[in-house]
């Protein structure tokens, strides 16, 4: 008997050594793909996202091709008219912040680095002089010469990774309808290798995870959008000339806790001094701050968000640092994913162990608490 316990122990443990070993080498391998899967994922994103849409259609009597081509033609048009809206207008924006860069660096140099050694005594600006400047790049020429060359195979490099952009465009919206019209088909499929003594258990975190990663993420586009203009419109009635810029900007990092807001009140704020040097306008920046975290924080957040993906901030911030540092931009773009589905996994992990034995112990399922003696009992036994 004991013997069949070890034995079966054995072939669960060798087990879980082969899967976490599977596990390791698909790692490994998006790891070694991550520069060509980023198109990939993007549309499988894409996909995902529009899929209940298609869903939806085909409940309603629709065919399968006839729903993912309404699907996909609205979303193409919406992000159609995105550009032309977007593009003419971020392109003078860019124009108006590299004409501005002087005005920066002076507003720099003058003004922003006297301040800060007169508050803290320290001589920042004479570590900015030119002649000093290039005395050291004189004395480190053989260095400078080979940060040069490390920037000339850059720039010869640059032209290849363009045209992979390029590719990537051109191939997003192709795996974006193929993604829509096989969804659920290679949902099948996958779900047909998932071991069947497992299959209730894997269906139920799938659909967990679904639920979570859906709710998160079309709420946090919506909100992200919403911010993003709320942010440019005000910076704009306030004056800046790069306000429509930095709003948008700060809308499109809210996703990382902290930084959108810290944008608005860092660029924001730098853009006012630079351009105007008053505190009118800084406070102008500081009413829309407040004004949009005021709307995010009550409305927003909890009525399109809530409390969906279940990551406390420190984490969210960590998983996109993580992801970064890992995968390049398609580990930013999956670590939000990752994380809430990682953070299912733990739920269920935590769960499985307040049932297991190693929670439990051999204790008998209900204890009486030991009752501390009564106090004339106490008295008792101390005059004995």
């Amino acid at each position: 008997m004991h013997r069949d316990e070890d034995l079966a122990t054995i072939a669960t443990f060798y087990r879980r050594v082969q899967w976490t070993a599977l596990g390791l080498g698909a790692l490994w391998i998006v790891w070694l793909l991550a520069p060509i899967l980023s198109p990939f994922v993007f549309a499988a994103l894409l996909g995902w996202l529009g899929d209940p849409m298609v869903d939806r259609l085909q409940a309603r009597g629709l065919s399968r091709n006839t729903a993912v081509i309404l699907v996909f033609s609205t979303m193409t048009l919406l992000l159609a008219i995105a550009a032309v809206l977007m593009i003419p207008l971020l392109e003078q924006q860019i124009v108006t912040l590299v004409e501005s860069l002087p005005r920066y660096r002076d507003w720099f140099v003058q003004v922003a680095l006297p301040w800060v050694e007169h508050r803290t005594g320290l001589q920042i600006l004479s570590w900015l002089d030119p002649e000093r400047l290039f005395q050291l790049i004189r004395e480190h020429w053989q260095s400078a010469g080979g940060v040069a060359a490390t920037v000339l195979g850059y720039v010869s490099r640059s032209g290849f990774a363009l045209m992979g952009w390029l590719a990537n465009i051109v191939l997003l919206p192709v795996l974006t309808f193929f993604f829509l019209r096989d969804w659920d088909l290679l949902v099948e499929r996958v779900g047909a290798l998932v071991p069947r003594d497992h299959y209730d258990t894997v269906r139920r975190l799938a659909l967990e995870s679904n639920e979570v990663l859906g709710g998160f993420l079309r709420g946090q586009l919506t909100v992200m959008l919403i911010l993003g203009v709320l942010y440019a419109i005000g910076l704009w009635a306030v004056g800046l000339n790069l306000g429509i810029l930095i709003g948008l900007v700060a809308g499109l990092l809210t996703f990382v806790p902290y930084l959108g807001p810290a944008s608005i009140v860092i660029f924001g704020g730098m853009a006012a001094l630079v351009q105007f040097g008053d505190w009118q306008h800084l406070a102008g920046v500081a009413v829309v701050f407040t004004v949009g975290q005021i709307i995010e924080s009550y409305w927003l957040t909890p009525k399109l968000v809530g409390d969906k993906i279940g990551l406390h901030p420190m984490a969210v911030i960590f998983a996109v640092m993580a992801g970064g540092t890992l995968f390049g931009f398609l580990g930013m773009l999956l670590a939000l994913p990752v994380a809430a589905v990682a953070n299912v996994l733990l739920r269920y992990a935590q769960e499985r162990y307040r049932h297991s034995r190693l929670y439990a112990g051999e204790t008998p399922g209900i204890l009486l608490d030991a009752q501390p003696p009564a106090a004339d009992e106490d008295d008792a036994t101390d005059r004995a």
